[in-house]
């Protein structure tokens, strides 16, 4: 294990939220800006100087390469993750950020990722418990707040993964198989994203938004709900714009695989024209559409990703729903233990 980074300290009892508001008034506890404090992993199985293809299955740069393109991806996707939590930045320049990414620390491993056999899968399964444990994950989020740990690794047929991974008391809500026991369990929530560096920021990225869809889902109840129900739903049938099939069946404002006017899976450069009221969402369906097809985003699916991120309900949005205020819903990403123990749900109650 070699250290590649310093921890640049952080204060315990940290106050996530916002601690005050216009004329002395407390501001809303869900407002933010939320700090998400990032542990970063990165395995390297080397041959000489080189990653060793023969781990990888279809990485083989040189060492120096690929620390270097992995150092330069967690910025991007710092940057990325930060701009997406703009609350309509695209209309509004000024508009602040709701999440603010920094490493604490960054250590390398200069060998194969750790695997074992598990049940149901036919490639070997990377061993995340064995991983956190050998960083003493414990005193990473006990002691030094720690939120995400974010894996560099490789997939190449090798090893399977899963994007995203959540230890938490309060259960497992993540993109994986939601096994309780496949990380050490604490008193405070972390995520787990595993990336591969074979490939770029949008894949990363990517890796963030589904867990973003899985918290915003869970705490909407889809994981409740009949299937037949998720048109209904707030986050889903209202935002998204989808039903249980996954596609878009009100040209809403999509999610990461469709945009409002995609038709397939992975649909970013579709030039389709439609009629979405993506940037002026409101939950009645009231807001203005416009038309609208991939060139807005460029087709580039990183651009999309930031882009979809910066449409959903953010710091100050002044949205309602029957009444009620809508939360910054980044709030469920950045303290998710404050919205789990207070009871939080999309809608302020």
């Amino acid at each position: 294990m070699i250290p590649s980074g310093q921890w640049r300290g952080l204060a315990l009892g940290l106050c996530l939220g916002a601690a005050g508001g216009v004329g002395g008034m407390a501001a809303p506890a869900d407002r933010g800006p939320f700090e998400v404090p990032v542990l970063v992993l990165s395995f390297f199985p080397t041959n000489g100087d080189r990653i060793d293809l023969r781990a990888t299955g279809d990485w083989g740069a040189p060492l120096a390469e690929t620390r270097a393109k992995t150092q330069r991806l967690t910025r991007e996707v710092i940057e990325a993750l930060e701009q997406g939590s703009r609350f309509r930045a695209y209309k509004n320049p000024a508009a602040p950020p709701s999440l603010n990414y920094w490493v604490v620390d960054s250590l390398e491993f200069l060998r194969p990722l750790p695997t074992f056999a598990k049940h149901g899968h036919q490639t070997p399964m990377t061993d995340y418990h064995r991983i956190m444990e050998e960083v003493n994950i414990r005193q990473w989020v006990q002691e030094r707040g720690v939120r995400e740990v974010w894996i560099w690794g490789y997939h190449g047929g090798k090893v399977d993964l899963w994007e995203s991974n959540m230890a938490s008391p309060f259960g497992d809500v993540s993109n994986s198989d939601r096994d309780p026991a496949d990380l050490p369990v604490l008193d405070r929530t972390y995520t787990v994203y595993h990336y591969n560096y074979q490939r770029g920021a949008s894949e990363a990225v990517e890796d963030h938004i589904h867990q973003i869809e899985a918290v915003l889902n869970a705490v909407d109840g889809r994981d409740r709900a009949p299937a037949s129900q998720w048109t209904n739903l707030l986050f889903w049938g209202k935002f998204v714009g989808s039903d249980r099939s996954h596609k878009i069946v009100r040209p809403g404002c999509g999610w990461a695989h469709y945009p409002p006017n995609g038709e397939r899976d992975y649909d970013w450069a579709n030039p389709r024209w439609v009629e979405t009221d993506i940037e002026d969402w409101k939950p009645d369906g009231s807001g203005r559409k416009q038309r609208l097809n991939c060139e807005r985003w460029g087709g580039d699916s990183l651009q999309w990703f930031v882009y979809w991120m910066q449409s959903l309900p953010g710091r100050d949005n002044g949205l309602t729903h029957e009444g009620k205020r809508l939360r910054n819903w980044w709030a469920f990403l950045g303290d998710y233990d404050t919205a789990k123990r207070e009871g939080w749900k999309l809608v302020e109650e």
